[in-house]
């Protein structure tokens, strides 16, 4: 079954303190390795033997080996703007997933498509993510069996996926607010959460419930796959790990 690929690349205006410190002007572009990072997000896609060209969302200027689309506000903007009107499947992930490798493209994939959901959601444990990198800080939604962090990769199955990205949508502002992106579901699963009573699978169950989908979460065995880069200390992180990979 012939997967597209949708990178998220666009940015806020104005200044960028990341882009500033790396030395270039767009996001997509800062170098790490010695290579772009969506080019590397490229060579995970291509090694996984993703359908090619790529879809490169928010990304301002030509660039070989994609085709660009629009952006909008945010993330759930954009990702709507590019997979709306598409053919499915669909895997999205952002341009600074600096760390993904093939592996992880091609796991994530498998598990999503045997799981028959029309939306799955790519996650790491805490347990996962601090046996390999103890002194990272990452951001965790703390369910009741487990904690866990985002991978930005995404799949989506069919066009009843786009019903989870119009959620992500409403629910983006709350990314780093679990209880006020719980509440948006409903009250009683925000007081739930918030009184450690919700486990992962629930949360799931109620999300497909109320979107009137299939959403299932897939957690990954791999620490790098949480891993991307929003500051200067991420970049260096990015930077030992590749480097060490050599």
């Amino acid at each position: 079954m012939s997967v597209r690929a949708i990178i998220l690349a666009g940015q806020r205006p104005g200044p960028d303190a990341l882009c500033e410190h790396a030395g270039v002007v767009f996001k997509a572009d800062i170098p790490v390795g010695g290579m772009a990072m969506v080019e590397r997000v490229a060579q995970a896609l291509r090694g996984a033997k993703v359908a090619e060209p790529f879809f490169l969302s928010g990304y301002p200027k030509e660039r070989d080996g994609f085709d660009l689309v629009p952006g909008g506000r945010g993330p759930a903007d954009s990702a709507l703007m590019a997979a709306s009107g598409g053919a499915f499947p669909a895997l999205l992930t952002t341009c600074d997933h600096a760390l993904l490798t093939s592996e992880m493209v091609d796991t994530f994939i498998q598990y999503s498509q045997a799981s028959g959901a029309d939306f799955t959601v790519g996650l790491a444990t805490e347990a996962v993510i601090q046996s390999a990198y103890p002194a990272t800080k990452r951001t965790y939604l703390r369910f009741a069996d487990q904690a866990v962090s985002g991978c930005n990769l995404f799949y989506l199955a069919n066009d009843r996926a786009l019903e989870a990205i119009r959620f992500w949508q409403t629910a983006q502002d709350f990314r780093k607010d679990p209880l006020k992106l719980a509440k948006t579901v409903g009250l009683g699963l925000g007081i739930k959460y918030a009184s450690g009573r919700l486990s992962l699978a629930g949360a799931f169950a109620a999300v497909s419930k109320k979107l009137q989908i299939t959403a299932e979460p897939v957690l990954l065995p791999f620490a790098e796959a949480a891993i991307d880069v929003d500051k200067p200390a991420d970049l260096a992180l990015v930077e030992d790990i590749i480097a060490a990979r050599k």
